[in-house]
């Protein structure tokens, strides 16, 4: 496990299309993990379309949760603070990995829950993602 401002660890993980069998798979580590057969799909029968990458949090309550997302840190604070996800690729139709085009980042509460992309040398694209929800500076 990572630690805050200490040891980092990554893990691998890849979801791409079989197109013999149309099946989307899930690898993890390289190891497989399982697959959804494309029957259960209705818009990802043949492909998607977008992409996302990052994390999530939801509460039931009304005002804001203080659940922390990823770290809990905000993506400036940067490696070994902020969670973060690297080396970001898209499975084209030929199953070659490619760099994502057009990224666009999405934060509907930037105060409590936040993200930050570049691309740089080996980790290629990537984000810093996350916070602590309701703080402070958060409604």
């Amino acid at each position: 496990m990572s630690t805050y401002g200490g040891t980092q660890y990554d893990i691998d993980t890849l979801v791409w299309k079989d197109q013999a069998g149309g099946n989307w798979w899930l690898q993890v580590g390289g190891n497989y993990v399982g697959y959804w057969p494309s029957s259960i799909f209705s818009y990802l029968a043949d492909s998607a379309s977008t992409i996302m990458w990052g994390g999530e949090v939801f509460s039931p309550d009304a005002g804001q949760t203080s659940t922390h997302m990823g770290s809990g840190h905000f993506p400036n604070e940067g490696f070994a603070k902020a969670s973060h996800i690297k080396n970001i690729q898209v499975v084209d139709s030929s199953n070659f990995l490619n760099p994502p085009s057009d990224v666009g980042l999405i934060t509907e509460q930037n105060n409590c829950y936040n993200v930050q992309s570049d691309t740089y040398g080996d980790w290629g694209t990537y984000i810093y993602y996350g916070g602590p929800g309701n703080n402070h500076n958060c409604p």
